[in-house]
């Protein structure tokens, strides 16, 4: 980021045109943000009413599938205890654990189609059905 990234946010700030969501709420018709406490004391995952149903982006919550599934924290967090509980929320805020998406992991371009040719796998389509499950992946 530059400064002048960041006196833009301050801008947009004062003229209302930025909002600050601690904890839980939506903010927008079928997009909505919860706390995941864990990674950091304010982490926050995005869940996405798609056509295949609810998607949570779990971002640096969990940082790789495999943290998730295995319930193995990623090595630097504020609270281990925090990200197994917000591991365990995921389930609750996904249709499946196959809508679940880490906020880093390279498999995300392997599991999910390509949005355009060109682009190869660069950019993937979460709304569409993953290629392979996480148990496919992980056993289970």
């Amino acid at each position: 980021y530059s400064p002048d990234h960041v006196a833009e946010l301050v801008h947009r700030l004062f003229d209302k045109r930025v909002a600050f969501h601690d904890g839980d709420g939506e903010i927008a018709p079928g997009i909505t943000v919860h706390a995941m406490p864990g990674h950091t004391k304010g982490m926050q995952a995005v869940r996405v009413r798609t056509p295949r149903g609810f998607v949570l982006l779990a971002s640096d919550a969990s940082h790789y599938y495999e943290h998730w599934v295995k319930r193995v924290p990623f090595a630097i967090c504020w609270s281990r205890g925090q990200l197994v509980e917000s591991y365990e929320r995921f389930e609750t805020l996904a249709d499946s654990e196959d809508h679940v998406v880490p906020g880093h992991d390279p498999l995300v371009r392997s599991v999910y189609p390509p949005s355009f040719d060109r682009l190869g796998d660069d950019v993937v389509r979460l709304d569409a059905p993953p290629r392979r499950g996480v148990r496919e992946m992980f056993g289970g």
